[in-house]
């Protein structure tokens, strides 16, 4: 058996390179993360042959003073912090002062940098660190080439060119996004890839996400004091079979944290289905020492102090986003910048209007979306609101049988007076007619709106179902109580979220060391398997904040409902009917889409029409 030494710093380096150091990417986020922590306003980036040969990175911060060049390169020697509060209060991109020793233990590195107050900068080598005057105006130059060249081994499981290059540029568009006020310059092997201007966030993220994501996103903004959340978030129409537009960041770093992606997905439940994914660009504000940083080699998972609170917090405000409806959203919009006189020229900024609106102070983290009173009376509206003569707390036989749809008796007129007068009060206009017993046809100020009335109609019934149900649901006690094993873990959680589970409606309590007993459940679940619904929700509960579990069972349950409740089509209505509908579209939450995520109306703009009739070409 060999005996114990101790390993040559070469050596262990080299180990270290391996956690930090994975491919060009990493070496790429280790340099830039630094360039924004030295305070730098521009940030130049070159590559060649995807950051195998060479990353060149050029900042204009502050410098590396002389004497602290070669300290620079040893492992666990750093300038943000000094002591154990420094790092649990962590606000620095970078912390450990191990990147710039491992990356020099693997490649060939040099860097050339000014201080602030330096008569001329100096340059190091890596290997041999040895010091040399240079010539440099100001900041620091970075240059990394021959990755992996003393380690043949490793360069082996590198892909190809365009595959390395590909992980580079988006590490360059995460830290594009998280610091706008940073001009950014990225080319590979000579040619120019990006180029971005300091700008306002909105215009960084149309920038690198394309204007057709701001299109089809929703502003997300929403303040709770210690916790704070802006960006963007994708409507359903905008999904992606993958999750690469997903960017969510905390304290201005880039993560990939579970427990922020389950909170986002929980609030596209019931308007994003099946394998389809969000797009998003979300900023997490919050104090440093409410997150640890220090928990991944990478830093890309943090944990949080408050899960629970932050993971709500987060649902609440993408959620609030999501459900406002788009028809409201665009009368605000044309209402506090109303349209030219003419129509607006192809050279025009699409995000001037946006970059007004996002600039907006940010509404409370408490508040909810309100919808303001509308004029029109809607005699035949009944034959929507079969859920409203619900009780508080409905048994299940009481929506067992779906609610006919019955035409308007007396119905007003079917259209106000004078149409263009009254517009400006109805987001959605008001209805012309019917094509083929499916589409309704409505004429607002915009031009023409189109209406799926039964996907309408299916929203309208579900999410009214939804506030019937809402409080304390019914329970229904078992005869026989429902007694199975689960594992230490789950008997442990049903101690501990006692609470949770009665509020839910269930009676949970331990028949044995591994065995729990439920003598209730909800009503609306009561023919649901028990044990097997428990599990799940014991699973759920521990490995996030909030369980979403039975809610998902119970609006399943309400989808069906609303869906064989919705009017069908070649059903005819009345203009009276079709207008109720439009009303109740735009005084409903996350009326744009169906529950089964698909779009529930589409507007076809005076422009638009004048186009394809090519009215004055």
């Amino acid at each position: 058996m060999a005996s114990i030494h101790r390993l040559s710093d070469l050596l262990v380096n080299q180990i270290a390179a391996g956690e930090v150091v994975e491919r060009p990417a990493s070496v790429l986020k280790e340099v830039l993360e630094n360039a924004v922590d030295a305070g730098s306003r521009a940030i130049e980036v070159q590559l060649e042959q995807g950051g195998v040969r060479r990353i060149r990175v050029t900042d204009d911060g502050c410098g590396i003073a002389r004497e602290e060049l070669a300290l620079a390169l040893e492992r666990h020697a750093t300038s943000k912090i000094a002591s154990l509060d420094d790092l649990e209060r962590v606000g620095t991109m970078g912390f450990r002062g191990e990147a710039l020793a491992a990356i020099a233990a693997v490649t060939r590195t040099t860097i050339t940098s000014r201080a602030e107050g330096a008569g001329h900068a100096w340059r190091i080598d890596g290997d041999t660190g040895e010091l040399s005057p240079a010539a440099l105006n100001q900041g620091t130059v970075i240059d990394v080439a021959d990755l992996y060249y003393n380690t043949p081994a490793r360069r082996k499981f590198l892909k190809s060119e365009a595959t390395e290059y590909a992980h580079c540029d988006e590490m360059f568009r995460r830290i594009a996004l998280a610091h706008p006020e940073i001009g950014l310059q990225l080319s590979h092997n000579g040619r120019v890839s990006h180029r971005l201007p300091p700008s306002e966030p909105i215009r960084r993220v149309g920038a690198l996400m394309g204007d057709d994501f701001l299109e089809h996103a929703r502003e997300v903004r929403a303040d709770g004091g210690i916790l704070a959340l802006a960006g963007f978030a994708s409507m359903p129409a905008y999904s992606r079979s993958s999750r690469d537009a997903q960017y969510f960041f905390v304290n201005g770093r880039y993560v990939r944290d579970k427990l922020l992606t389950h909170a986002v997905r929980q609030a596209y439940t019931d308007i994003l289905h099946g394998s389809r994914h969000p797009a998003y660009v979300l900023f997490l504000q919050l104090d440093p020492a409410g997150v640890d940083v220090n928990v991944h080699p990478a830093k890309i998972e943090v944990r949080f102090r408050d899960a629970r609170a932050v993971h709500q917090f987060v649902f609440h405000a993408v959620s609030r986003a999501l459900a406002e409806s788009g028809a409201t959203r665009s009368a605000d919009t044309e209402s506090t910048h109303p349209a030219p006189a003419q129509p607006a020229t192809p050279q025009a900024d699409p995000l001037a209007i946006r970059a007004a609106h996002y600039s907006r102070p940010a509404e409370s983290a408490l508040s909810s979306p309100r919808q303001g009173t509308l004029a029109m009376e809607s005699a035949s509206r009944h034959y929507l609101d079969f859920a409203a003569s619900a009780r508080p707390t409905p048994s299940p036989a009481a929506f067992n049988t779906p609610q006919p749809v019955e035409p308007a008796h007396n119905p007003p007129d079917a259209m106000p007076a004078s149409l263009t007068q009254a517009e400006g009060g109805a987001p959605l206009g008001y209805a012309l007619g019917q094509l083929h017993g499916i589409y309704i046809l409505a004429q607002n100020a915009r031009g023409l709106v189109l209406v799926d009335m039964h996907a309408a109609h299916e929203r309208i019934l579900y999410e009214k179902l939804k506030t019937v149900l809402d409080g304390r649901p019914a329970v229904q006690r078992l005869l026989i109580p429902a007694v199975f094993s689960v594992s230490a873990k789950d008997m442990a959680v049903a101690d501990e979220c006692q609470d949770i589970l009665t509020a839910m409606g269930f009676e949970v309590s331990a028949a044995g060391p591994q065995e729990l007993a439920v003598r209730s459940v909800p009503a609306l679940l009561a023919n649901a398997p028990v044990a097997e619904l428990i599990r799940q929700l014991l699973g759920e509960l521990r490995e996030f904040p909030a369980s979403e579990v039975v809610t998902a069972r119970r609006n399943e349950l309400l989808a069906t409902m609303a869906c064989h409740g919705a009017v069908r089509a070649n059903r005819q209505l009345t203009l009276p009917e079709m207008n109720a509908l439009l009303r109740d579209m735009e005084a409903t939450e996350r009326s744009d889409q169906c529950n089964h995520g698909r779009p529930t109306w589409t507007q076809l703009s005076l422009n638009e029409l004048d186009r394809f009739f090519m009215r004055g070409q």
